[in-house]
């Protein structure tokens, strides 16, 4: 699947501010991917569709996760965390989107999880500094990104769980995971050489 093809598609399911986010976190994406030596293709399509199901129906994502091998437990957390997996589901279904780096970055976009890949990384990460957002210490985390993409999914994992104590909000286990994991390799552990993580393949997969 192409850009512009990709672009009509999730246009047509996103509002007009929403679809100009999308644009951005894919630009922001492929940008990243240059950078940190992935494909700029399944960054591309990945961003393009990581907001794809935002606007589903909340009687629909209920009845995709409580039918498929989704978690059952993201329906106990708010169901802003639900369109990420619930996407991975329908790319597939709709699109035949089958390659397994693209969908794992569409499902975890939102919380992060442990044992994150590098593509899972620069959506989760594009999806945070993208061009259009503004809010206080986002300067110092887009300049991370420049330099150290692991360290910037950090921050934002980090980011994340302040905002979210600071408003009694519950936390769902991905994002604590997600921050345990980054800070364990910040800490000198080994994931990217045992997970291939420096090795991602640019190829393969069906998009």
């Amino acid at each position: 699947m192409n850009k512009q093809d990709a672009l009509s598609i999730v246009e047509t399911h996103l509002t007009k501010k929403r679809f100009e986010h999308t644009v951005r976190v894919a630009e922001t994406a492929v940008t990243l991917a240059n950078l940190y030596q992935v494909s700029a293709k399944k960054a591309e399509i990945a961003a393009i569709f990581h907001d794809y199901c935002k606007y589903r129906s909340l009687e629909e994502m209920m009845r995709i996760i409580e039918t498929s091998y989704l978690p059952k437990d993201l329906l106990l957390y708010h169901h802003e965390l639900w369109h990420g997996p619930v996407a991975s589901i329908k790319v597939e279904e709709e699109y035949g989107i089958t390659d397994e780096e693209i969908k794992s970055a569409i499902y975890c976009h939102t919380t992060g999880k442990a044992h994150m890949g590098k593509l899972d990384l620069i959506i989760f990460v594009a999806d945070y500094i993208e061009p259009g957002r503004s809010f206080p210490g986002l300067e110092e985390v887009r300049e991370m990104a420049t330099t150290d993409l692991l360290k910037t999914a950090w921050m934002i994992s980090r980011n994340t769980i302040n905002f979210l104590m600071e408003k009694k909000n519950r936390i769902y286990p991905d994002t604590f995971h997600a921050y345990n994991d980054l800070t364990r390799l910040l800490d000198g552990g080994n994931h990217f050489e045992q997970n291939a993580i420096g090795n991602i393949e640019t190829s393969s997969g069906s998009m």
